[in-house]
């Protein structure tokens, strides 16, 4: 169990070649699991989402992981398979995607 101000912090990603799911171990014992269609989707970039305050699941785009960066010790980037790589996806992000994804399911995160 953490303190209260502790923060929680991934200690492992799993995003194998060829898999659909990205997987993210976090310091509470959590395990976030993400389907790269779905992260590909709420991909947080202005170009993907424009500029409001306002996140929506936008279709398209091949979600197929090319590769992963680390931008510095607060988030990832996706080169995604089609070329896509302007997303920033802060641990934050995706710990919340993971929960929203979760309470919604899998079609109702999409839809909205």
């Amino acid at each position: 169990m953490t303190n209260a101000s502790t923060p929680v912090e991934p200690v492992e990603v799993r995003a194998p070649r060829g898999a659909e799911t990205t997987e993210i171990h976090w310091s509470d014992g959590t395990v976030t699991v993400l389907s790269n269609e779905l992260m590909r989707g709420y991909c947080p970039c202005a170009g993907c989402q424009g500029h409001s305050s306002t996140i929506a699941y936008r279709h398209g785009g091949n979600p197929e992981i090319d590769s992963i960066s680390e931008v510095g010790n607060y988030a990832l980037c996706f080169r995604w398979g089609d070329g896509h790589d302007s997303g920033i996806y802060t641990w934050d992000y995706l710990r919340r995607l993971g929960q929203h994804a979760e309470q919604l399911g899998r079609d109702g995160v999409m839809r909205r």
